[in-house]
């Protein structure tokens, strides 16, 4: 299921949001130009590879220093192919408007920072043992969700479902849409953790540590307003 849009207005201009897909895509664009080898180099060292941060020896022999912390942050702005870089683009491009708009352009950054910076420390947390690099944005959009899920549950969300290469469009309520999304990461993430063949080709603990994240702190970023005084005269 691709969500294509979503029934609430903007009311402000995103210019957060538009500015980290922005990076994101040149930073991809930028990957692309790099020898195969640089690229490699490039993603391990600033994408967050768990084992790094829990065996030191493995970090020191493949020539990585253990305590270099801020990958937790760069792996939010890397992707490992133009798929997993357009799907990223898409759900935050959807859901990331109104979030903003209902924090404002600073407060939403320092969420969005913030449910990465959590979201990665969830899948460093649950595979500590992990040799790959986490990268995407995935986890600090999955805030984003979290966040959508609280506040707009009842917005209307169009996707799209091929089915036979032939799509299929329907309007479905972002607590639906969203609530599977939830369900499919459980499910992949249980499986993951009791069966021991199956690979881990998707950070759900990120996705979940995220979305978990977004749900709980958002209205922490949330100006409350107070009411205006009445100052006429009885």
């Amino acid at each position: 299921m691709i969500p294509i849009r979503d029934s609430i207005p903007c009311q402000t201009k995103p210019y957060v949001t538009w500015g980290i897909i922005a990076l994101c895509v040149a930073v991809y664009l930028m990957m692309l130009l790099m020898p195969d080898e640089v690229g490699q180099h490039f993603a391990y060292m600033y994408g967050m590879v768990p084992i790094r941060y829990s065996n030191p020896d493995w970090a020191y022999a493949f020539g990585l220093p253990p305590d270099h912390y801020l990958s937790f942050l760069t792996s939010l702005f890397l992707h490992g192919g133009f798929l997993h870089l357009l799907m990223n683009m898409v759900f935050l491009w959807i859901f990331a408007d109104n979030i903003e708009d209902l924090m404002g352009h600073k407060r939403f950054l320092a969420f969005y920072i913030l449910c990465g910076l959590l979201a990665t420390y969830a899948q460093w947390y649950f595979y500590p043992t992990m040799a790959v690099p986490v990268v995407g944005a995935s986890g600090a959009i999955a805030g984003v969700l979290g966040a959508y899920f609280v506040r707009f549950p009842y917005a209307t969300v169009v996707i799209l479902v091929p089915i036979l290469f032939y799509p299929l469009f329907f309007q479905v309520p972002a607590i639906a849409f969203l609530g599977f999304w939830v369900i499919v990461q459980l499910g992949d993430a249980f499986t993951a953790a009791v069966f021991d063949n199956v690979a881990v080709d998707s950070a759900w603990w990120s996705h979940l540590g995220g979305f978990a994240a977004g749900a709980l702190l958002h209205p922490l970023f949330i100006e409350n307003k107070p009411a205006q005084a009445d100052l006429s005269a009885e």
